[in-house]
């Protein structure tokens, strides 16, 4: 009897310190973040302003040899930028103190390359400063982003030229308050002025910098700072391999920290990498990141915002959207109008939390203890968390909802402080008494924010189905966002024919052919628009009959239609592909034709060109088709040709929009595009549009 009791008190005891042991905090797992990636984490979104000599001359990237006399912003207002930010939902603002032309927006006293020597204000502007102090007027942090390659400096390429870039980087980190982000850009050696050597200068972007050097002085003189670097020795922050708005699915905020790393490994991450590299998402409002009057028809409709924000904050990672300043030194008033109708749009989606009043169970909780339990994920509080027990890998909790519910979104974070351990998980909904899975997932990290068809439910279950450590989840969130029309996609035929095309099934299409706005008594849209051979301005939306709701007015202008025009240098029926107005159709030269190679083009018949525009390959299997540096001839009789341009297409695989090259009035019926280099040597050249400018 006596030994039964021992063995009982025996039992009790080991149980309960089993219990206790399992009510200690769980261990972190794998690479974590430090304090300065946590707090840059938590702004989630942030703004970028391009701004620069080439503002003023209608390019992508200066060259470097630009009159510093075009800088004339007459009506710059940084309080104008910070104030649209802020009202934007934004939290903080990265500038363009130097883009990779070498004009400094502030007086360095390492260069007369800079605002110092230009008429406005009599060479009195500091423009970083003013930034600065309207982010700190308006409560938001302040970044800078410097470009480690200067067309203009003489020395770029040659070791003194780091000494320069220093010091450069000093005064940035030192006379502007605090910085939270500092951006060095990847683009690296090229075409340049160089003090007036107009040359090409190539460097090792892994050695010239001498990155660590670089970043212990960062980190020195802004202690709170972190490094974004897709260039050279890893930094805090990653590119995630693209500009167009998004990060993988898949998106683990690890990478290793030595060594290549592919593609891949940039839009999805490594999990069991052994750094903490989060993934920062820049893109732009509009198609290139400095204004161009043309792109004022261009700026991101509220659904193509929605979508980015999804695919980046909802994803894991941040955003960055870029505002390009116009000439007069102002955002354009539709930028500004996207971007607030954009932080409505998100306040609306995320106004009511579902799962705020509702019950939380979980199938197995840390050492059965209330610290951990249920209710910890949705009790308001992310340092707070629903944990397992160590051994565990798999595991759900569940949502009760008080009523039958209907919801379309889903998010879930984890307490990344302890390190990310989600590898997949599902998303169940009770309808009817049986569990319907409405998602399939694999990574969550700091946010994760699914869209799917509006449910209605009595409960939620989110299901753990692997994990790298016992699963953690600190906070989960349910919504339903209001419906948002997708505004069409308008492209026109090489037979001048018009298109618009809808994602919304329930939608119905409606246009306008001259100028005016559409509305549902406007021209509905049933089969393609017939119009002239001429040019065509057409806008069109998309019109919910049952809502009474509208989408974002879209509109395209389009040039002469390329209904008589025949490609002379290839019989290759897919070369058309190139003049079907289809930008997700293209068409690759033959690789066995060498560099440079040409392709010609009959208008038909004589027109007054005033440009080109050339549209690169949209798949991203076809990146190494890109062409990057191009020759443009004319000819009235395909036997005598005049060229009319000459050069690169900026950023090209990075931002692969449409480019247009304007040139001096000329007639013309052949047209002739050189490819000269690609985006990677020995590939074919591609493309996906062609197109004239014509006055």
């Amino acid at each position: 009897m006596l030994k039964s009791v021992f063995i009982s008190l025996a039992l009790y005891l080991l149980n309960g310190l089993a219990g206790l042991a399992q009510t200690t905090p769980p261990q972190p797992v794998g690479p974590l973040p430090s304090e300065n990636q946590l707090r840059w984490q938590k702004m989630e979104y942030y703004a970028f302003i391009h701004f620069s000599i080439n503002t003023y001359t209608d390019m992508a990237w200066g060259l470097g040899n630009e009159d510093p006399k075009l800088f004339n912003p007459t009506n710059l207002d940084c309080r104008q930028w910070a104030r649209i930010c802020k009202e934007a939902g934004m939290k903080g603002i990265i500038f363009t103190a130097k883009h990779h032309s070498g004009f400094c927006l502030w007086p360095s006293k390492y260069t007369e390359y800079s605002v110092k020597n230009v008429p406005w204000r009599n060479g009195k502007a500091d423009i970083v400063r003013e930034l600065a102090d309207a982010c700190k007027e308006y409560g938001l942090k302040f970044g800078v982003y410097l470009s480690p390659w200067d067309r203009n400096h003489a020395d770029y390429g040659k070791p003194e030229y780091i000494t320069y870039f220093r010091n450069q980087l000093t005064e940035l980190l030192t006379n502007y308050g605090d910085i939270f982000e500092v951006w060095f850009d990847g683009a690296n050696g090229g075409s340049g002025y160089y003090g007036g050597a107009n040359e090409t200068r190539k460097i090792d972007a892994k050695t010239y910098y001498d990155w660590p050097t670089t970043y212990k002085l960062v980190r020195k003189l802004q202690p709170k700072i972190v490094i974004w670097n897709d260039g050279g020795d890893r930094a805090d922050l990653r590119w995630v391999g693209t500009e167009a708005g998004y990060v993988g699915e898949t998106n683990w905020s690890l990478l290793n920290a030595t060594g290549d790393v592919p593609e891949e490994q940039l839009r999805h991450g490594v999990e069991n990498g052994n750094a903490w590299v989060p993934g920062e998402v820049n893109t732009s409002i509009r198609p290139e990141w400095f204004y161009h009057e043309r792109e004022d028809r261009k700026v991101k409709t509220l659904s193509q915002l929605m979508d980015t924000y999804y695919n980046s904050i909802g994803r894991n990672a941040t955003l960055l959207l870029n505002f390009p300043i116009m000439p007069n030194g102002l955002i354009h008033e539709k930028d500004e109008k996207a971007a607030l109708s954009f932080a409505k749009a998100v306040n609306d989606a995320f106004a009511l939390n579902l799962a705020k009043n509702s019950r939380a169970t979980a199938s197995q909780v840390r050492g059965k203890s209330s610290m951990y339990d249920a209710s910890k994920a949705i009790d308001n509080d992310t340092e707070s968390y629903w944990a397992t027990d160590d051994a565990v890998r798999n595991a759900s909790l569940t949502i009760q909802f008080s009523k039958p519910t209907a919801f379309n979104r889903f998010l879930v974070q984890e307490p990344i402080r302890l390190g990310q351990r989600v590898k997949s998980f599902t998303v169940e909904a009770l309808v009817d008494g049986n569990w319907k899975e409405i998602a399939r997932e694999t990574t969550i990290g700091y946010k994760r924010i699914l869209r799917f068809p509006t449910v209605e439910a009595t409960q939620l279950r989110l299901t753990i189905l692997d994990a790298k450590g016992c699963p953690l989840i600190s906070n989960l969130e349910v919504y339903k966002a209001p419906l948002i029309l997708t505004s069409p996609v308008i492209t026109r035929n090489q037979a001048g024919d018009v298109l618009i095309k809808s994602g919304d099934t329930e939608s119905e299409l409606y246009y306008t052919l001259d100028g005016s706005t559409p509305t549902a008594r406007s021209n509905k849209y049933v089969d393609p628009v017939k119009t002239s051979s001429g040019k065509v301005e057409i806008k069109a939306i998309a019109y919910n009959p049952f809502t009474k709701q509208s989408s974002v007015v879209s509109e395209e202008k389009f040039d002469i239609a390329h209904t008589a025009w025949r490609i002379l240098n290839t019989e290759a029926r897919s070369a058309y592909q190139l003049l079907d107005g289809n930008p997700g159709t293209s068409w690759q030269q033959p690789k066995s034709q060498q560099m440079p190679a040409d392709l010609v083009i009959d208008l038909g018949k004589e027109e007054t060109l005033t440009g080109f525009r050339y549209l690169p390959a949209q798949n991203w299997w076809e990146e190494a088709s890109i062409i990057t540096h191009y020759q443009f001839d004319v000819s009235t009789d395909n036997k005598a040709w005049t060229r009319v341009s000459e050069g690169e297409f900026s950023n090209i695989k990075n931002s692969p929009f449409w480019q247009t090259k304007p040139f001096e009035p000329t007639k013309a019926r052949y047209i002739k595009l050189r490819a000269l280099k690609n985006t990677q040597e020995g590939s074919a050249s591609g493309y996906a549009e062609v197109d004239v400018v014509t006055q």
